[in-house]
């Protein structure tokens, strides 16, 4: 035979049911649900049916039961069934629930199994812009990663890093010095991403937010104006005035390169700063005649320092 809906269910309907426990000389119990009145239970006590209504053998409203007499605990019996409250005892068949029968919002992640969520279930616009990047991603894109097995974002510029605030700077021009006289260099920037570098002392201030540790190097040609001429000369890379923050390259030298003596010097090292620190760069030539000199170029670096802080820290 064919049906216009859900095929009958072929077993029997059976209606819930409350069994209490007798408690002596109580006449009134709960009921598990609410009820109109007591014509919407059946009351069997000690396997009689009992007649319902006011004088009778119980009366009920709300989830009250009263009953007319007390019974005993240990010798009755008593239970009731709910008359308005069936129980389908077969599931539903197969395919017969569909969306149409869940409301809105009506499955809680509570209700998910674990693990039970992949890939094929994710829509194609779960994530949005899903075109591969044609250029770097910019500092304040983000990422997600697993901290624990929780996903979260985070931005680029939070990832690896990079060596920033970054410093180099350059003699663009021969500087002449004071014979023996430990002297500033006079520094043109060349890069400078934190604009720390003050062109009138010199010096280059690390910027707010910024501590941590840095590698520092220098790089120096020191020569006399003469030739034939014996000479030697020191660098040093100082923070905030008088602290020396690597030891200085001493470096003499007897020949001659063109004609005059030329001392390459340079030092390097990894040093901790704090914002406002000032980091800058000296060197000292000596000479036996001439003028003293530190040689510059405005097309390589010959005399010149670097500073930069190191990722991570």
């Amino acid at each position: 035979m064919a049906y216009l809906g859900n095929i009958p269910a072929r077993s029997f309907i059976s209606f819930e049911r409350q069994v209490f426990t007798i408690v002596n000389s109580q006449t009134a119990y709960t009921l598990s649900h609410s009820v109109t009145n007591e014509n919407d239970i059946r009351l069997v006590v000690n396997n009689v049916v009992q007649e319902p209504g006011s004088g009778k053998a119980y009366t009920a409203s709300g989830t009250t039961l009263t009953l007319s007499a007390a019974l005993t605990n240990g010798t009755d019996e008593m239970y009731c069934v709910f008359l308005g409250r069936s129980v389908g005892t077969v599931n539903p068949p197969a395919g017969s629930v569909d969306t149409a029968q869940l409301a809105a919002d009506a499955v809680t992640e509570a209700k998910i199994a674990d693990d039970a969520v992949e890939s094929e279930h994710l829509n194609n616009n779960v994530i949005s812009g899903q075109t591969e990047l044609a250029v770097a991603p910019a500092s304040t894109d983000e990422l997600l990663i697993s901290d624990g097995g929780v996903l979260k974002r985070i931005d680029v510029s939070l990832v690896g890093g990079d060596n920033t605030p970054y410093f180099q700077g350059r003699l663009n021009a021969n500087q002449s010095v004071s014979n023996g006289s430990e002297t500033i260099m006079q520094l043109t920037a060349a890069i400078d991403t934190a604009s720390g570098w003050d062109s009138s002392t010199y010096k280059w201030t690390v910027p707010s937010g910024q501590d941590g540790n840095y590698f520092v190097s220098i790089v120096m040609d020191g020569q006399s104006s003469t030739s034939n001429n014996t000479s030697w000369a020191s660098l040093t890379i100082r923070k905030n005035s008088d602290v020396g923050l690597v030891a200085s390259d001493n470096k003499s030298q007897t020949g001659n390169a063109g004609g005059r003596h030329i001392m390459t010097n340079s030092c390097s090292g990894v040093v901790a700063l704090a914002a406002g620190d000032q980091v800058y760069f000296t060197g000292t030539v000596y000479i036996n005649s001439g003028t003293a000199q530190f040689n510059g170029s405005s097309s390589v670096i010959v005399t010149g320092g670097t500073i930069f802080k190191l990722i991570g820290s």
